[in-house]
Protein backbone atom coordinates (compact mmCIF):
# COMPACT_ATOMS: atom_id res chain seq x y z
CA UNK A 1 0.00 0.00 0.00
CA UNK A 2 1.42 3.31 -1.08
CA UNK A 3 0.98 6.24 1.31
CA UNK A 4 -0.23 9.49 -0.17
CA UNK A 5 -1.13 12.85 1.21
CA UNK A 6 -4.43 14.05 -0.29
CA UNK A 7 -3.94 16.51 -3.14
CA UNK A 8 -6.37 18.96 -1.55
CA UNK A 9 -4.10 19.16 1.51
CA UNK A 10 -1.03 19.75 -0.65
CA UNK A 11 -2.87 22.44 -2.66
CA UNK A 12 -4.11 24.02 0.58
CA UNK A 13 -0.50 24.17 1.78
CA UNK A 14 0.51 25.83 -1.49
CA UNK A 15 -2.25 28.42 -1.17
CA UNK A 16 -1.25 29.03 2.44
CA UNK A 17 2.37 29.61 1.47
CA UNK A 18 1.31 32.16 -1.14
CA UNK A 19 -0.92 33.79 1.47
CA UNK A 20 2.03 34.12 3.86
CA UNK A 21 4.04 35.81 1.10
CA UNK A 22 1.24 38.25 0.35
CA UNK A 23 0.50 39.09 4.00
CA UNK A 24 4.19 39.35 4.99
CA UNK A 25 4.59 43.09 4.21
CA UNK A 26 1.44 43.92 6.19
CA UNK A 27 2.68 41.97 9.21
CA UNK A 28 6.08 43.64 9.08
CA UNK A 29 4.54 47.09 8.79
CA UNK A 30 1.42 46.97 10.98
CA UNK A 31 2.25 44.35 13.59
CA UNK A 32 5.98 44.72 14.11
CA UNK A 33 6.63 48.32 12.97
CA UNK A 34 9.57 46.73 11.20
CA UNK A 35 10.35 49.58 8.84
CA UNK A 36 10.90 52.08 11.65
CA UNK A 37 13.20 49.60 13.41
CA UNK A 38 15.17 49.01 10.22
CA UNK A 39 15.65 52.77 9.77
CA UNK A 40 17.76 52.74 12.94
CA UNK A 41 20.34 50.47 11.29
CA UNK A 42 23.34 51.60 9.26
CA UNK A 43 22.49 51.93 5.54
CA UNK A 44 24.19 48.68 4.52
CA UNK A 45 22.48 46.77 7.32
CA UNK A 46 19.16 48.30 6.26
CA UNK A 47 19.62 46.90 2.78
CA UNK A 48 20.67 43.50 4.12
CA UNK A 49 17.56 43.35 6.33
CA UNK A 50 15.31 44.37 3.44
CA UNK A 51 16.99 41.82 1.16
CA UNK A 52 16.42 38.99 3.63
CA UNK A 53 12.81 40.09 3.99
CA UNK A 54 12.41 39.82 0.22
CA UNK A 55 14.10 36.39 0.24
CA UNK A 56 11.59 35.14 2.80
CA UNK A 57 8.68 36.54 0.86
CA UNK A 58 10.02 35.16 -2.42
CA UNK A 59 10.65 31.70 -1.00
CA UNK A 60 7.19 31.49 0.54
CA UNK A 61 5.61 32.54 -2.76
CA UNK A 62 7.79 30.24 -4.86
CA UNK A 63 7.19 27.24 -2.61
CA UNK A 64 3.46 27.91 -2.89
CA UNK A 65 3.53 28.14 -6.67
CA UNK A 66 5.58 24.94 -6.98
CA UNK A 67 3.20 23.16 -4.61
CA UNK A 68 0.08 24.24 -6.50
CA UNK A 69 1.45 23.59 -9.99
CA UNK A 70 3.01 20.15 -9.46
CA UNK A 71 1.44 18.40 -6.46
CA UNK A 72 1.66 14.99 -8.14
CA UNK A 73 5.33 15.46 -8.90
CA UNK A 74 6.00 16.26 -5.25
CA UNK A 75 4.85 12.71 -4.44
CA UNK A 76 6.46 10.73 -7.26
CA UNK A 77 9.46 9.61 -5.16
CA UNK A 78 11.99 10.84 -7.71
CA UNK A 79 15.28 12.35 -6.60
CA UNK A 80 13.92 15.79 -7.45
CA UNK A 81 10.76 15.17 -5.38
CA UNK A 82 12.96 14.13 -2.47
CA UNK A 83 15.13 17.22 -2.85
CA UNK A 84 12.28 19.71 -3.17
CA UNK A 85 10.08 18.27 -0.41
CA UNK A 86 13.04 17.96 1.95
CA UNK A 87 14.10 21.55 1.21
CA UNK A 88 10.60 22.91 1.84
CA UNK A 89 10.18 20.73 4.94
CA UNK A 90 13.52 21.94 6.34
CA UNK A 91 12.55 25.54 5.70
CA UNK A 92 9.22 25.26 7.53
CA UNK A 93 10.52 23.07 10.37
CA UNK A 94 13.22 25.70 10.87
CA UNK A 95 10.57 28.42 10.90
CA UNK A 96 8.49 26.56 13.49
CA UNK A 97 11.58 25.89 15.65
CA UNK A 98 12.50 29.58 15.46
CA UNK A 99 8.96 30.59 16.44
CA UNK A 100 9.11 28.32 19.48
CA UNK A 101 12.66 29.15 20.53
CA UNK A 102 12.79 32.90 20.04
CA UNK A 103 9.48 34.58 19.34
CA UNK A 104 7.69 33.89 22.64
CA UNK A 105 10.17 36.28 24.26
CA UNK A 106 8.65 39.13 22.28
CA UNK A 107 5.17 40.45 22.46
CA UNK A 108 2.98 41.39 19.56
CA UNK A 109 0.55 44.27 19.85
CA UNK A 110 -2.42 43.23 21.95
CA UNK A 111 -5.12 44.00 19.39
CA UNK A 112 -7.48 41.05 19.02
CA UNK A 113 -6.88 40.70 15.28
CA UNK A 114 -3.12 40.45 15.81
CA UNK A 115 -3.54 37.77 18.49
CA UNK A 116 -5.87 35.74 16.27
CA UNK A 117 -3.55 36.29 13.33
CA UNK A 118 -0.58 35.09 15.35
CA UNK A 119 -2.33 31.82 16.17
CA UNK A 120 -3.49 31.46 12.57
CA UNK A 121 -0.03 32.02 11.13
CA UNK A 122 1.55 29.60 13.59
CA UNK A 123 -1.02 26.96 12.62
CA UNK A 124 -0.19 27.54 8.96
CA UNK A 125 3.55 27.20 9.64
CA UNK A 126 2.91 23.97 11.51
CA UNK A 127 0.71 22.68 8.67
CA UNK A 128 3.45 23.40 6.13
CA UNK A 129 6.09 21.72 8.30
CA UNK A 130 3.94 18.61 8.76
CA UNK A 131 2.79 18.27 5.15
CA UNK A 132 6.25 18.65 3.67
CA UNK A 133 7.97 16.53 6.30
CA UNK A 134 5.48 13.74 5.55
CA UNK A 135 5.95 14.21 1.80
CA UNK A 136 9.71 14.05 2.26
CA UNK A 137 9.53 10.87 4.39
CA UNK A 138 7.14 9.21 1.94
CA UNK A 139 9.47 10.09 -0.94
CA UNK A 140 12.70 9.06 0.79
CA UNK A 141 11.45 5.73 2.13
CA UNK A 142 9.25 4.99 -0.90
CA UNK A 143 6.22 4.47 1.35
Amino acid sequence: MKLQIPYWLIILSGCGQIFTAIIYPYIRHKVFDWYNDVKQLKPLNQEIAKTYGRYIQGLNFSFGVITILIPKDLQNQSNLAIAITTLIASYWVGKVATQIAYYPMYSIPQKRIFKIGSYGMNMLFLLFALVFTLLSIINIFKL
